[in-house]
């Protein structure tokens, strides 16, 4: 405890705080259609993989906004960058409320368009931590960017509050909820956010760039909803790799270059199963535990709650462990066990208690995988960290997304979840694999920039 004590003191403690409020409320928001989703389903009728799409749209968006924000980021003052994010996700829960007053009932387009402002939220994941991790020296960045992530316990408040406002008031009048949050995190920035990361490139082009992908996303995701890009599965199934492409294509040159490195694949491929699995599975558990163990809404979203404050918790553990042993070395065990508890649930249908303890495991790999990845950031990429924290946290943003839409397609098709677990156990085991194969190479650069206490390595190893 004193060693952390210290390491907290080593930097600006409070811009660390107002960073994790910022990511915390971000992720509340982020998440809000999770737990929410089984009341929607009650008065707007859509089937299980509309549902799936329904909830995943907020997890898309952030994860293509990562890369736009975290390049704005990248060339503009951290603290403006964090109140404009800030700013665009508090539109969903300041309007549907008011359409709830004035009884508009929403429609699917209009969830579908507001879902990608939910996003923002989920996309301050590209600011806070870099700005966290700029007021504190490398030998702790593990620690402290641990700290600022465990703002995903912002999910915890959808599964225990939201609900039961929705339960008590509906779920238009529920998303309310949020507003004191957000104006919380935006006093913190306010007051406390300190940005000392190198900035460079054009501030107005990357805010252009942040611009054109907002307004593209909410294109594309109501084209897809129309069936513009084909009927059934297709056009959802494709709509991360649009987005994609629309991201990269407004960042600059040099910065798409990093897209060319070996390293940057195996990460964004690693953190699309750890934060990925943890923000997906965060979306649908409420469904899916209301589907599979046939539990009330509610008790569902206290489930939820509990393994959103599992994940979230021990991320800091996580990055605390990869600080003492790197986090080459956790993940090849973290990735393992993810992989191992997917296959429970694809072989067999556990008795709920089982499946509970299953999922707490899922989540306490989640948390620590997330914490383990990041580590590593600071010490492969130095002074791109604002960068390749948007780009590998798009990559889980994506993973996140497609969770929820291969969980309602797999039911919707088979009658299960069990092909839908099957294919992500089998991702895990590709990421083990991956991983284990570079594991020589990347304990060179990882221990070598630790020992040091610095965070020179560039190249491709």
């Amino acid at each position: 405890m004193k060693n952390v004590l210290a390491s907290l003191r080593s930097g600006d403690w409070r811009a660390l705080l107002a960073c994790f409020l910022y990511f915390d409320t971000g992720f509340t928001v982020w998440v809000l259609y999770g737990p929410l989703a089984p009341f929607i389903g009650k008065s707007i009728a859509m089937s299980p993989s509309q549902q799936g799409f329904l909830v995943a749209v907020p997890v898309l968006a952030a994860a293509i906004l990562r890369v736009t924000l975290g390049n704005l980021y990248q060339s503009a003052p951290g603290k403006r960058v964090a109140l404009l994010g800030v700013a665009l996700s508090a539109i969903p829960v300041v309007v549907l409320p008011i359409m709830g007053m004035m009884g508009i009932q929403a429609s699917v387009p209009v969830l579908m368009v507001l879902g990608v402002f939910l996003g923002v939220g989920g996309a301050s994941f590209a600011v806070a931590l870099p700005m966290a991790g700029s007021n504190y020296p490398p030998r702790v960045q593990g620690l402290v960017l641990g700290l600022a992530a465990a703002g995903n316990i912002g999910a915890v408040l959808d599964g225990f509050l939201f609900p039961r406002l929705a339960n008590a008031y509906g779920w238009e009048l529920a998303v309310g909820g949020a507003v004191p949050l957000l104006a919380i995190a935006a006093l913190a920035l306010y007051f406390w956010a300190n940005d000392s990361g190198a900035k460079s490139g054009s501030a107005r082009r990357a805010l252009v760039g942040f611009t054109v992908t907002v307004v593209g996303l909410i294109a594309l995701v109501l084209m897809v909803s129309e069936g513009v890009f084909g009927t059934g599965k297709t056009g959802v199934l494709l709509l991360p790799v649009m987005g994609a492409a629309l991201a990269i294509a407004v960042l600059p040159k040099h910065y798409r270059a990093v897209l060319g490195e070996r390293d940057t694949w195996v990460v964004m491929l690693v953190y699309s199963i750890t934060f990925g699995g943890f923000v997906g599975m965060s979306s649908y558990v409420a469904l899916l535990l209301t589907n599979l163990y046939q539990l009330s809404k509610i008790d569902a979203g206290l489930f939820m709650a509990l393994l959103a404050a599992i994940g979230a918790l021990v991320r800091p553990i996580g990055g605390l462990i990869a600080d003492r042993v790197s986090g080459v070395r956790a993940l090849t065990v973290l990735l393992a066990v993810i992989c191992g508890a997917d296959m429970v649930f694809a072989l067999t249908t556990p008795a709920l208690p089982a499946g509970i303890a299953v999922l707490i495991v899922l989540y306490l790999a989640f948390g620590m995988g997330n914490g383990a990845t990041f580590q590593l950031v600071p010490h492969r990429w130095a002074g791109r960290t604002g960068l390749l924290s948007g780009i590998i946290g798009a990559a889980g943003g994506i993973g996140g997304f497609y969770l929820p839409v291969i969980m309602g397609i797999a039911k919707e098709s088979t009658g299960s979840y069990q092909m839908g677990f099957a294919t992500f156990a089998a991702l895990a085991g590709l990421a083990f694999v991956a991983v284990v194969a570079l594991r020589r190479a990347w304990l060179g650069w990882s221990l070598r920039a630790h020992d040091a206490g610095a965070t020179p390595m560039h190249a491709t190893e």
